[in-house]
């Protein structure tokens, strides 16, 4: 199943700057595990604000809350989920059907 994501985060300022590297290291890390794996396929940066658009292909709604739970970060993002079918106006669509 695919899902889109979009993560606000919100690190407080007064975060020690130790635990704040910390952090940020092991949320890329994790990130990047996902990527790999297949199961975080997309990630883009919104312009101008501290938050990502990101596209997830996981076996359903418990794996994907099992995945953002386990973000280091989840803590201190706001999280909205949208999960995603297929356009039919979509080019790859059209060649699945045919």
């Amino acid at each position: 199943m695919l899902f889109a994501v979009k993560m606000d985060v919100e690190i407080p300022q007064d975060l020690d700057a130790a635990v704040r590297e910390d952090l940020l290291s092991r949320e890329k890390n994790y990130c990047q595990d996902l990527q790999k794996a297949g199961r975080w396929v997309h990630i883009w940066r919104c312009a101008g604000q501290y938050a990502n658009l990101s596209v997830f292909d996981v076996a359903d709604n418990d794996e994907l809350h099992t995945l953002l739970w386990n973000l280091p970060l989840f803590p201190y993002m706001k999280v909205s989920v949208t999960p995603l079918a297929t356009h039919p106006s979509a080019l790859d669509a059209a060649a699945a059907a045919s």
